[in-house]
């Protein structure tokens, strides 16, 4: 099955996957050829249970209640090493993580 080009930057995009070489784009061709796949299933009167589109369900969150927080000094007194507010990330690892 052809993917057009506009397809395929458009899918580039959502993914962050780069389609342009062999390995991409057999990637690509075997999720169509499992996504065709469904096509065979008769789903006549079946009502979805999950939707990827967000528009689709009302999502139910619970209320994001702040209870504890401003403790950053109190964290840091844990590191072994820190720099400012940030601890530092053990050997090997090319990062700072702040609090």
């Amino acid at each position: 099955q052809k993917v057009s080009v506009e397809v395929l930057d458009h899918l580039e995009h959502l993914a962050l996957v780069d389609f342009r070489d062999s390995e991409g784009v057999e990637r690509l061709q075997k999720a169509i050829q499992f996504a065709d796949q469904l096509h065979e299933v008769n789903t006549d009167g079946v009502e979805p249970m999950d939707s990827v589109l967000e528009d689709r369900w009302c999502l139910y969150l619970r209320e994001d209640d702040v209870t504890e927080g401003n403790c950053t000094k109190d964290l840091l007194e844990n590191a072994r090493e820190k720099v400012e507010e940030y601890f530092v990330a053990p050997p090997g690892t090319d990062f700072l993580t702040k609090v």
